[in-house]
């Protein structure tokens, strides 16, 4: 990747970081009696299914839109694409339990494989 690229990568990664530390105390406030690690699997789900994916896809668009656009739309495009993809998988007859850690992952390295082909051009 370009220099440039990377450094952005790097900031708003630190950025997303934020977001996940944010969440946690938010929904530690909100569920104030349930136990640390309970929100704290919450919080990594929700970022593994939705934030990661979204981000990773929507970093083809890093100059034209900002980081907060990328991210709200990433989110929204991540859920319909996974669900989508989870319901025509659960059809096919594969489980459901390896729908979340196949259909991020997957969604997350065609995300960096368009990046990286963009970059290359």
């Amino acid at each position: 990747m370009k220099k440039e690229s990377l450094s952005k990568l790097k900031k708003e990664l630190s950025y997303v970081g934020i977001l996940f530390i944010l969440f946690i105390v938010i929904f530690k406030i909100i569920f104030f009696k349930e136990n640390l690690m309970v929100v704290f699997r919450v919080i990594i789900s929700i970022f593994w299914l939705f934030v990661l994916p979204g981000y990773a896809a929507m970093f083809y668009w890093n100059d034209k839109l900002d980081f907060t656009e990328r991210l709200i739309i990433g989110i929204a495009l991540s859920a319909a694409i996974i669900g989508i993809f989870s319901y025509y998988l659960g059809i096919i007859g594969i489980n459901i339990k390896y729908h979340t850690i196949i259909l991020p992952l997957i969604m997350i390295l065609i995300g960096i494989s368009i990046n990286v082909k963009k970059v290359k051009e």
